[in-house]
């Protein structure tokens, strides 16, 4: 049986795949998994049985994802998962800053009496807009949602370059071949009417967005940030609204210091809000947890390598190691030496970790217990699991 912890409300139509035939759910302090949405869990003491932690969502900002990797223990996101409702909030954003619909809607409330379509018509000049064909929109990273919106604000009308020096294969064949690649980010910050950033929180790109890159930007270009906040460096953006220097900035993280400022919009952090993109990220985040517990298959982890093998052997072992040299040769010696045949394994190494599986023709569970104590025994080995065959392939 195994023990998961929720934190945070979790669609129902994630936890339902738990089975509780072999599933419990906050029944224990000593969890195996641990499944949320926003909660810090740096302040969180991990315990000794957890192994693995699924985020319903993309940033893992919230989780202690050094720590986790040091303990063996993997972390899940869902990519992905909400990336349509992000991006419907970008063209929202893009259309509502060129037409002032909104304030248009406020104003009409204000009317009384009986000739509101004479005054209508008298006064709606002062919510004439602009259009967004013909403009030029630049896309700052290229994932999930930044492809989407690329390929959609092309659909509009819209001249779009893209730039993502890390764009995946899979994004690439998903892009219209009508979005411009630009070979440098500055070409999208001297060039762009609209710049969208889609790019996650590191240390490389915390503040990337700077009074340097605002300097290149068109006296009328507006930038938007629905990736996070701290990609955008709030003050050399306040500077030039201040002086004029920029159309606009939107942006998804609310801050106190931009409350006063002309020409901002803020959103209340609402770019994966929708009924749809939290059930999709609860499956996701539920099915990445429940395959790993139950095969060992690593999918859509943000600390340890993808590695995928199906599972047809009686048991399987698996090994978190440090990263160095002769480890799996050590691995595959002791187990040879316990008299177990390998029938198939796989290896992939991330940074100062790596991960093995190893597919066992062997049914002797006191056997297979001896030698993953014998693995478990080496130095750079930070964790060993057996697990069964399981009754279903994922």
């Amino acid at each position: 049986m195994f023990q998961i912890k929720t934190f945070n409300a979790i669609a129902s139509e994630g936890m339902n795949r738990f089975g509780k035939d072999k599933y419990a759910i906050n029944e224990s302090d000593q969890p195996d998994g641990v499944i949320l949405r926003s909660q810090n869990l740096h302040d969180f003491t991990l315990p000794e049985s957890l192994l693995a932690i699924a985020r319903a969502g993309a940033g893992t900002n919230n989780i202690p994802v050094p720590l986790c990797t040091e303990k063996g223990i993997v972390v899940f996101n869902t990519p992905g998962a909400n990336a349509n409702a992000v991006k419907e909030l970008v063209l929202t954003s893009l259309l509502t800053s060129v037409r002032p619909v909104l304030a248009g809607v406020n104003w009409v409330k204000t009317l009384e009496g009986s000739d509101i379509d004479a005054q209508v018509e008298a006064n709606k000049k002062q919510f004439a807009g602009n259009e967004l064909v013909g403009k030029k929109l630049g896309v700052i990273g290229l994932g999930s949602i930044g492809a989407m919106v690329a390929n959609d604000a092309y659909r509009l009308g819209m001249e779009v370059m893209g730039y993502d020096p890390y764009v995946s294969v899979d994004t690439a064949w998903s892009i219209s071949r009508r979005v411009q690649r630009a070979t440098d980010r500055d070409e999208v910050f001297k060039n762009c009417d609209f710049i969208t950033v889609h790019v996650p929180l590191t240390d490389e790109t915390r503040n990337s967005i700077g009074a340097n890159e605002i300097s290149m930007m068109k006296s009328t270009a507006k930038l938007f940030n629905f990736a996070r906040g701290e990609i955008v460096d709030t003050e050399a953006v306040i500077a030039a609204l201040k002086e004029g220097r920029i159309g606009g900035y939107t942006t998804d993280f609310p801050e106190e210091k931009l409350l006063d400022c002309p020409n901002v919009t803020m959103f209340p952090h609402l770019g994966a809000s929708t009924e749809e993109a939290e059930i999709n990220c609860a499956k996701m985040a539920a099915r990445n947890l429940k395959r790993y517990l139950e095969t060992g298959n690593i999918k859509s982890s943000v600390n340890f390598p993808m590695v995928d093998m199906v599972f047809n052997s009686p048991y399987r072992i698996t090994v978190v190691n440090k990263n160095v040299p002769n480890v799996l040769g050590q691995l595959s010696t002791k187990i040879a030496n316990g008299d177990i045949n390998i029938d198939n394994m796989i290896n992939r190494g991330r940074g100062d970790y790596a991960y093995t599986l190893f597919d066992i023709n062997e049914t002797d569970v006191d056997k297979i217990t001896t030698v993953a104590q014998t693995l478990h025994d080496i130095d750079e080995v930070v964790r060993v699991r057996v697990i069964p065959q399981p009754t279903s392939q994922y």
